[in-house]
């Protein structure tokens, strides 16, 4: 038997009481602050707002408005329900967030609320008329399991272990992944020892795909500007090429496509001659940052013609091979979803969530 069971055993063998978050609480929302109020008060102190990347973070100012242990909460948006922990830091929070501050922490483990909240709080986003939310008085009404301290203390212990690995494999992907960045720059940087040629020159194909379907009823994926946007009856080709954005926001993008499939007419489609190892074109042009070739406002573009007129170092092919070959290993380590470091992280995030669901899953007194 684990403590932990020894503990339920002994404290709650008949199930938990359950509150309600504001028996618990104390309870407010944040205030408003735009983009130029931030620029005109810049600091060191966060400002926490509806986003869910960089943890939440805005911005920085030069004041905070709490200095306490806390949980809080995304109000407004497509990230309502998303929950943070704070504890140890001096921080703002704008109009779209809320935050919760523990009453009695001999009754209630803040970080125990937190992970609670991580289970319920998304189920009771009020997604009407596209414009999903969690206010206040929601929040405040959200029914919550409350086990005896110690209790929750073990819970709190056992997953933040699962979430500390979590955050020793991100830090571990970021150094790896500007490993590869560096080696990537290095591998492919050339001067007169080797020829340059455009790459109209080392490709058999540069031109813009056809396929102007934007449908899913077919079995073939649609390769466009972002990956795959659709799905057509019928394929146009079924060897590896390389793709590249060729309009919009992400003109310049580079990505692999291979199996049977078509491409809209917002990529253009870059096949290299046998001299031109496919791999090693493909780290090149991901190294070029080709969206310096986009032209226009509005709407960036860029021509075939164009790429086409782009110089680049061709090593002999037998070194292309060796360098692509590196590069690969790289790539798969910080980028496969099958076998690299992104694929253990996305299976600990999987463990941690049905562990913490199981481990938050009480019968009620």
């Amino acid at each position: 038997m684990s403590k932990l069971d020894e503990l339920i055993a002994e404290l709650c063998p008949d199930g938990v009481e359950f509150v309600t978050v504001e028996e618990i609480c104390d309870i407010t929302r944040g205030r408003v602050m735009s983009k130029n109020y931030l620029r005109e008060n810049t600091g060191v102190y966060p400002v926490y707002s509806s986003q869910t990347a960089n943890n939440g973070v805005f911005g920085y100012i030069n004041t905070f408005d709490y200095d306490c242990e806390s949980v809080t909460w995304t109000t407004d948006g497509a990230n309502a329900g998303s929950v943070f922990y704070h504890i140890n830091e001096k921080f703002s929070i704008t109009n779209v967030c809320g935050l919760l501050r523990v009453k009695n922490n001999e009754l209630v483990s803040t970080k125990f609320l937190f992970y609670v909240l991580q289970v319920y709080a998304k189920k009771y986003v009020n997604d009407g008329m596209g414009d999903p939310k969690l206010m206040s008085n929601v929040m405040a009404r959200i029914s919550v399991p409350l086990p005896p301290l110690p209790v929750q203390q073990e819970i709190v212990r056992i997953l933040d272990n699962f979430t500390e690995l979590t955050a020793e494999l991100t830090a571990e992907l970021t150094a790896r992944r500007k490993q590869y960045e560096y080696y990537r720059d290095f591998l492919l940087t050339f001067g007169d020892e080797v020829e340059w040629k455009t790459l109209g020159e080392v490709c058999e194909k540069i031109a813009s795909g056809k396929n102007k379907s934007r449908n899913d009823s077919g079995e073939f994926p649609v390769y466009g500007s972002t990956g795959i946007i659709a799905y057509s009856d019928s394929y146009a080709y079924n060897e590896e090429l390389l793709l590249v954005a060729r309009v919009g926001a992400n003109a310049g993008f580079v990505h692999k496509a291979k199996g049977q499939y078509d491409v809209s007419d917002n990529t253009l489609i870059v096949k290299p001659k046998k001299s031109y190892n496919l791999s090693f074109a493909y780290y090149q042009l991901l190294n070029m940052k080709l969206n310096n070739l986009a032209v226009g406002g509005g709407q960036p573009l860029i021509t075939a013609g164009k790429l086409k007129q782009v110089k680049i170092p061709v090593p002999p092919l037998d070194e292309q091979e060796r360098i692509a070959a590196i590069l690969n290993r790289f790539d798969a380590l910080c980028n496969d979803l099958t076998s690299g470091i992104p694929a253990e992280i996305e299976a600990r995030q999987k463990q941690y969530e049905y562990y913490r669901d199981r481990l938050l899953s009480f019968n009620k007194i």
